[in-house]
């Protein structure tokens, strides 16, 4: 790596989720969903796409807007919004974006000589007569798109979403909700060869006990494995599955990532979360060779106590799909390769841990903002790429966490910290703050900017790095400075 790299990976300004990472050339693409801060919607903006290169992926690029919603000649007013995508690369060497328009029923494809090019659209997934999938009665709702083209040349096209959606918001066809599904297409991309076939079911013989399908399909293929990714029922956590065949036989494998480490370290439910819960979506990537061989998760979380407002994360994943791969902790140094240097300021939204006195909660559901009021949040003050990202709320009992740092050389702890009342934090390396290090007082912190200071001890080489705020407090908490 060049320089260090962080989750979440993407500039503080850039709300990117649902990320599926491609290997084209030399260059790791990321396709995603976009989103806009502050939006009372998912994905209110058009796709864009960032790159980095396969030997550093601190160095994103930025590749601009590759498809616009109002290209579908089917939105020209551009009123429906683009849900999660994916791209492949078909046999005729050219690249082929596959979208959907949120719950409208309708999946789109679009293509384009370059991976991050202009992308222009070339038609609806459709059947041989032509009507588009999802208008026929059984189909599936097209969401969440899933692509594969096989060493064979055949194209495999996954998709579905469990919870049933009223027919009028799908143009009055009811479409089916029985889990994920996979198609066949032509090599024009677009038209269906065969039918559908259902293979996670969502309830009943075959669906995988307490991780069933809910959405977000994700296929990959290594030598002879097909690797299927989803987001559970839970959808704070993405799953796999393998198979010797892309259209059955499929066996689940185990969790990769869950926002708040729900399955590690003894957590068994929500209430055990680390961080605050709602959908993640994403997809692997492998990249090296043999001894060099790596595989990382990519997936999103949330932000200012809102579904809406979802950011780019990723992995390191121990394992591969033929000896499985153990659950990830999610970190602050996820790409990074290794614990992050403990020296200097680091901002504090690459927190990974976050929670209230009392716990956490999912943002999702009814009035997140009334029900999480007394909770802490990832949120940040102005706009576009002047914004920036810093935590708010921390009251007395709050936690932020970092993993990981190499803390063989601190010494102290500077906070960069505005609010109200008259207390401080506590530095430990562990949750439950039996290793504290030592403590920073804020006093008199006001409403503008102020660093406070405080003396600790070392710790290790690769070392979590926690602040429990202390007192009758209601602080913000922009950078975190290590010396």
């Amino acid at each position: 790596m060049k320089s260090q790299v962080f989750n979440p990976y993407l500039p503080e300004w850039e709300y990117v989720p649902d990320g599926e990472p491609h290997v084209f050339g030399d260059r790791v693409y990321v396709y995603g969903s976009h989103d806009r801060f502050g939006a009372k919607m998912f994905c209110v903006d058009d796709y864009v796409c960032w790159s980095a290169p396969v030997d550093d992926l601190s160095d994103w690029r930025y590749e601009g807007v590759i498809y616009r919603r109002n290209q579908d000649p089917k939105n020209r007013l551009g009123l429906r919004l683009l849900f999660a995508p994916d791209a492949v690369q078909g046999t005729d060497g050219r690249y082929y974006l596959f979208y959907a328009f949120d719950f409208m029923g309708i999946m789109g494809v679009a293509v384009c000589d370059e991976p991050a090019g202009a992308y222009e659209f070339l038609g609806h997934v459709s059947w041989p007569d032509g009507t588009p999938y999802g208008k026929r009665a059984g189909d599936g709702l097209p969401f969440d798109p899933g692509v594969l083209v096989d060493d064979d040349g055949r194209v495999w096209l996954y998709t579905g979403f469990a919870t049933p959606v009223p027919a009028l918001a799908t143009g009055l066809h009811r479409c089916a909700s029985e889990g994920g599904y996979v198609l066949e297409l032509e090599p024009d991309m677009t038209t269906i060869r065969g039918e559908q076939r259902l293979l996670f079911p969502k309830v009943g013989p075959g669906s995988f006990e307490d991780h069933a399908f809910f959405e977000a399909s994700s296929i990959r293929k290594h030598g002879d494995t097909y690797v299927f990714v989803y987001s559970s029922e839970h959808n704070h956590e993405l799953c796999y599955a393998t198979s010797k065949r892309p259209d059955g036989g499929f066996a689940y494998g185990g969790t990769l990532v869950s926002l708040g480490d729900v399955g590690l370290d003894g957590r068994e439910g929500e209430k055990d979360a680390v961080n605050y819960l709602g959908n993640t979506h994403g997809g692997l990537l492998r990249l090296g060779e043999g001894a060099d061989e790596r595989w990382y998760v990519f997936y999103h979380r949330q932000t200012n106590r809102s579904s809406y407002a979802r950011q780019a994360c990723a992995e390191r994943l121990e394992g591969n799909p033929v000896s499985g791969f153990s659950q990830a902790r999610v970190t602050s140094c996820g790409l990074n390769g290794g614990p992050l240097v403990g020296q200097g300021t680091y901002s504090a939204r690459i927190a990974c841990v976050l929670r209230s006195g009392e716990g956490v909660g999912r943002v999702d559901g009814s009035f997140p903002r009334v029900r999480l009021a007394r909770h802490p949040y990832f949120t940040q003050e102005g706009r576009g790429k002047d914004a920036r990202q810093y935590i708010a709320n921390l009251r007395d009992g709050a936690v932020v966490g970092f993993r990981d740092f190499d803390l063989s050389g601190l010494s102290h702890v500077s906070l960069t910290v505005r609010g109200k009342g008259q207390g401080g934090f506590a530095v430990a390396t562990d949750e439950d703050f039996w290793s504290v290090l030592g403590t920073v007082d804020v006093l008199d912190a006001g409403g503008e900017w102020k660093k406070f200071e405080g003396d600790v001890g070392s710790a290790g080489e690769c070392e979590a790095l926690y602040l429990r705020a202390v007192g009758d407090v209601r602080f913000d908490l922009l950078e975190v400075e290590l010396s």
